[in-house]
C-alpha cells in the first residue's frame, strides 16, 4: 500500500530514525522515501551475490563491491542528504574510485544492482542512474531471481539486453553472465568459463 503524507510529524521522524528500518530510507530531492525492510530472502541473495562479485570481479580488477551505499550526484554533493538513493549493490571500477567519499558516493559507479521486491521503486530509481551516467543497471527479481541487465545507450535511458539462446545474459562492462536456474536461483559465471559458475543464493 502506498501512502503520501505532505508533512511528516516530528515524533514519527524520530521514531523512524531510531528504528532498524531507517537505514534503507532515501531522500528524493527532499522527499523522504521509506521502503520496508528487505526480507531474509532478499538479504541472503544480496550477500551471496556480493561475495561472488568480490571474488570473481573486484579482486581481479582492482575495484570493489559495496552494499547499500548512499548514492548522490556531484551537483548534490555539498548537501547530499537532500538527494540520494540506496542501491542494493554497487560495483566501482578502478577508474571510478574517486566517487567514494566513505559516507556516500558522488557520481556513477560502473554497475548499480537492484533486487526488486513486489511494489517497490526499483524502476523509479533508474532515471537518476541514467542521469548520473551509470553504464549498467542490473535488476534481479527477489522471488524468482530472474536477471535483467540494462545498458546505457547512446539515446535516452537504458536498453534491456536480451539473453542468448542458452538463456545467459552478459554484462558488457564486467563480462559477468547470469541466467535463471532451478528452485528460484540464478547461475553466474565469468565470460563463459564453467569453472567460475555458481548458483546463487548459496543454500
Amino acid at each position: 500500500m502506498r501512502a503520501v503524507i505532505v508533512d511528516l510529524p516530528k515524533h514519527w521522524l524520530a521514531e523512524r530514525k531510531n528504528s532498524e528500518a531507517a537505514q534503507w530510507d532515501e531522500m528524493w530531492n527532499g522527499v523522504l522515501h521509506m521502503p520496508p525492510m528487505p526480507n531474509g530472502m532478499h538479504q541472503d541473495f544480496n550477500g551471496d551475490l556480493r561475495d561472488y562479485l568480490k571474488r570473481r570481479w573486484a579482486k581481479l580488477n582492482s575495484g570493489f563491491v559495496r552494499c547499500e551505499v548512499n548514492l548522490t550526484t556531484p551537483e548534490d554533493e555539498v548537501e547530499w542528504t537532500h538527494n540520494y538513493r540506496i542501491p542494493d549493490l554497487v560495483l566501482v571500477s578502478r577508474d571510478r574510485l574517486h566517487i567514494d567519499k566513505n559516507a556516500y558516493m558522488a557520481g556513477a559507479p560502473l554497475v548499480v544492482v537492484e533486487i526488486r521486491s513486489p511494489g517497490d521503486e526499483t524502476y523509479d530509481k533508474i532515471p537518476l542512474y541514467a542521469a548520473l551516467g551509470v553504464p549498467e543497471v542490473w535488476v534481479f527479481d527477489r522471488d524468482t531471481r530472474e536477471p535483467e541487465i540494462h545498458v546505457l545507450g547512446t539515446g535516452p535511458g537504458y536498453q534491456l539486453l536480451p539473453a542468448d539462446q542458452d538463456g545467459w545474459v552478459r554484462s558488457p562492462a564486467t563480462g559477468i553472465e547470469f541466467r535463471s536456474a532451478a528452485a528460484g536461483r540464478v547461475a553466474a559465471r565469468v565470460a563463459g568459463d564453467p569453472a567460475t559458475t555458481e548458483e546463487l543464493p548459496d543454500v
